[in-house]
């Protein structure tokens, strides 16, 4: 019967079968089935890339919203934010978010950030994590994490500490003066520093400080503080008083002078007085890498019963360094004056380094062996030292360098 139906089929009708009118209609009118191939392909992708969009669109959404975007866009109100010394990136996050102390009422800790964590990151990523500067800052709701970020990293808030430096073989007047000079004190702030440590009785709570108080030579001295005022670079509020300088400054001298100097003091039959005073002496004489040395004569000196002959005490006493002494300085009549004092002068003649006080306890001991007692500059400005066991070596050593020390002098105008 099938094949009866295919025969009455007119001549010019094609033959379809299934499969052939698939492959001619496929997608379409076969007509445009060439065309459909190129664009599908291209629809395709720009679907996705819409979708794709859209996903990102509303994860940055979610994430501005959630961790970036201000607090409250609408909230312009100033509110004020301290950054103190000390502070980690995790405490100032932590007052940021508002939580720096629960237990206050709301409008003491206004929300800043909306995500502690993620301003911790952030700044980590950006680099910002040891650039959060110390200092009292306006900040709003409507700025947005990045914003407060890059405010407290730029420090240009109102700055609340500055630095101080103390450098080793300074007096306390150098740095009252400094101290002046850099706007830490006024004239008057300055002159109070230095009456607080002529007298020092403000800080007897200090051990150290009480023992050269109940000294009979105190009141020879010219500044009770001179030598206990540790050399260092230290953090100050820029409202900082001279007496809380003062004490920053005494407490590291009880924290770098150990239990173990304590007692190593004690084997040498020398008080903590008498080390800082010999260490100040060491200071001004010769440079670190002979700090040894001459402590090792000045050791050497006192166990032959010599007297210390240093001329930085001349120093000291007149306010001028002058390389060749002649007798009128020699013979000044001073208890600092180490040409006329048994042995150390009165007190310290300026603010030692640690170096130079662990030099004052522990002396070369080969020069203590082979028993050196003189030393002298050799060229001025080179801070060389000629050391001599003999009273002729050094007498030759002495006559070999006057001149260079005269010319020195005469260079910088002193006679």
């Amino acid at each position: 019967m099938r094949k009866q139906v295919r025969e009455q089929q007119s001549p010019e009708e094609k033959d379809y079968t299934y499969r052939s009118m698939r492959d001619e209609r496929q997608y379409g009118f076969f007509w445009y089935s060439g065309a459909w191939q190129v664009l599908r392909p291209i629809l395709v992708a720009l679907t996705v890339a819409v979708l794709v969009i859209g996903i990102v669109a509303m994860v940055r959404n979610k994430v501005y919203n959630g961790f970036i975007a201000p607090v409250d866009e609408k909230d312009d109100t100033e509110y004020s934010f301290e950054i103190t010394s000390g502070q980690s990136l995790s405490s100032v996050a932590e007052k940021l978010l508002g939580n720096e102390n629960p237990e206050q009422p709301e409008d003491w800790r206004p929300q800043l950030i909306r995500n502690k964590t993620a301003f911790k990151l952030y700044c980590d990523f950006a680099g910002m994590g040891q650039k959060i500067q110390v200092g009292s800052y306006t900040l709003k709701k409507n700025m947005n994490m990045m914003e407060i970020a890059e405010q407290l990293t730029a420090g240009d808030g109102n700055i609340r500490v500055r630095n101080i430096t103390l450098i080793p073989g300074e007096t306390v007047e150098d740095f009252a003066k400094k101290l002046q000079d850099k706007g830490v004190l006024d004239s008057a702030g300055a002159a109070h520093f230095l009456s607080l440590c002529k007298d020092g009785s403000l800080f007897t709570d200090y051990y150290f400080i009480q023992d050269i108080m109940g000294t009979s030579t105190m009141s020879q001295r010219k500044y009770a503080l001179e030598g206990y005022l540790a050399p260092n670079t230290y953090e100050v509020y820029v409202d900082v008083t001279p007496e809380e300088i003062i004490r920053k400054l005494l407490s590291q001298t009880g924290n770098v002078f150990t239990v173990d100097y304590q007692d190593r003091a004690a084997e040498l039959n020398m008080t903590m007085d008498q080390v800082l005073t010999m260490a100040s002496m060491i200071e001004k004489e010769a440079r670190e890498s002979d700090f040894a040395r001459v402590s090792a004569v000045f050791h050497n000196r006192r166990d032959a019963g010599m007297k210390l002959e240093s001329d930085v005490t001349i120093h000291y006493i007149t306010g001028v360094r002058k390389m060749a002494l002649t007798e009128t300085d020699t013979v000044i009549d001073n208890p600092y004056n180490t040409y006329r004092v048994p042995w150390l002068p009165v007190g310290p003649i300026c603010n030692p380094s640690p170096a130079a006080i662990r030099a004052a306890l522990y002396p070369d001991e080969t020069m203590r062996a082979q028993k050196y007692l003189f030393f002298c500059a050799k060229e001025p400005e080179s801070g060389e030292l000629y050391f001599s066991r003999t009273l002729e070596e050094h007498n030759r050593a002495v006559n070999a360098y006057r001149d260079k020390w005269k010319q020195y002098d005469e260079s910088r105008g002193i006679q």
